[in-house]
């Protein structure tokens, strides 16, 4: 029988998950949109869909302001089986150098705009509890290097459009290590830094082109779910 992983780490990384930055606090419709929220600017979250134009003069802008990444993300794998099977580990890592660590038994807002709500109470508190005290969601300022050496996946896999393309069934040889990690960017365009390529052991590719970020997490967590199921039987 081929030895399962005891634990299934997903890790989204470079997420575009932030406070509006101070550089574009001031811009007007920065201050539009905050103002009918009635919080401050620098209390929101940075989001494309409202703040294109103030976003132009942002460094990386083309990699920010896109919470809905995340939010999709994290409703495919908190909604998988494998998460269901209590398997499945998520952290986000995000472009500021923030990690989001989530306990795999929230149930977070399906309205986009309530689960931007919940993050920025997160970014201003540190973090979300329920009403019994258990953390639900915790925010730290922690790079994505450290957050792994923390954590101590037995085995780093990025993937990545750029790596090697593997079958479902090599999918299941990955998961033959005890405690593997999938990095998935939370981006919407470009490239990963060379930072978090050094950062994998190994970088692969489950399709021959582009796909969201969202369906990356589907597909991967599905084959994972299907090749741990597949080894349980053998």
């Amino acid at each position: 029988m081929i030895a399962l992983a005891e634990r299934v780490v997903l890790v989204l990384v470079e997420a575009g998950l932030e406070p509006v930055p101070a550089e574009i606090s001031e811009h007007p419709a920065v201050r539009k949109f905050a103002g009918r929220k009635g919080k401050q600017p620098t209390q929101v979250l940075l989001d494309r869909s409202y703040h294109h134009h103030a976003m132009k003069s942002l460094m990386n802008g083309y990699k920010r302001g896109r919470p809905d990444i995340v939010h999709f993300c994290l409703l495919e794998a908190l909604g998988s089986p494998l998460n269901n099977e209590g398997v499945l580990e998520v952290y986000v890592s995000t472009l500021g150098g923030y990690t989001l660590e989530v306990n795999t038994k929230v149930r977070l807002p399906r309205v986009y705009e309530r689960f931007k709500g919940v993050i920025e109470q997160l970014f201003e508190k540190g973090v979300v509890e329920a009403e019994t005290g258990e953390v639900l969601l915790r925010l730290e300022r922690e790079p994505l290097e450290k957050l792994l050496a923390r954590i101590k996946p037995s085995l780093k896999v990025l993937l990545s459009e750029r790596g090697r393309l593997i079958s479902m069934y090599e999918m299941g040889r990955l998961l033959e290590s005890p405690r593997p990690a999938f990095m998935v960017g939370a981006f919407p365009h470009g490239d990963f830094t060379p930072e978090t390529r050094r950062l994998a052991d190994v970088e692969v590719s489950i399709w021959g082109g582009t796909l969201d970020a969202w369906t990356v997490v589907s597909r991967a967590l599905c084959w994972a779910e299907q090749a741990v199921h597949a080894a349980g039987k053998t």
